[in-house]
């Protein structure tokens, strides 16, 4: 049945290119129903300049959700990559408005705050990586 699943989808060769694609989609769609359960949370890490902050919160939601499930689809694999990296661009302020505001957020640790600021750049790659083409070289 995988294997069924696995041709349908057109899944990488690659165990490895495999995983993280099923788990870049995983992780959008869940982060992108967080948005829309637990809105509060994206309202406060909202830098106050931003306008629309619960439409932003619900767009970029939609989105992530959307990215999440075009990536298992073959023909918008690619574009949906580039749409997650742009998403994962775009709210990058928030990240950078939390580094720099860590008494707005005192449950979450200053070290988490600060990871958050490279790790955006961990999965732009990842969004990049899982979702190139693969390239078969023959001999």
């Amino acid at each position: 049945m995988f294997q069924r699943i696995s041709q349908v989808l057109k899944l990488p060769a690659s165990r490895a290119k495999t995983i993280a694609l099923l788990g870049l989609a995983v992780f959008f769609i869940n982060i992108g129903i967080d948005h829309f359960v637990n809105p509060d949370f994206y309202l406060n890490i909202m830098p106050s300049y931003l306008p629309l902050h619960l439409e932003a919160v619900y767009i970029s939601g939609f989105f992530e959700i959307v990215g999440g499930v075009c990536v298992l689809i073959p023909r918008l694999r690619s574009a949906a990559g580039w749409g997650l990296v742009a998403l994962l661009i775009a709210v990058y302020p928030a990240n950078i408005y939390m580094a720099l505001n860590p008494e707005l957020f005192p449950d979450i640790a200053l070290s988490l705050l600060y990871i958050r600021l490279p790790m955006q750049f961990i999965f732009i790659y990842w969004a990049y990586s899982a979702t190139r083409p693969s390239v078969l070289i023959s001999a």
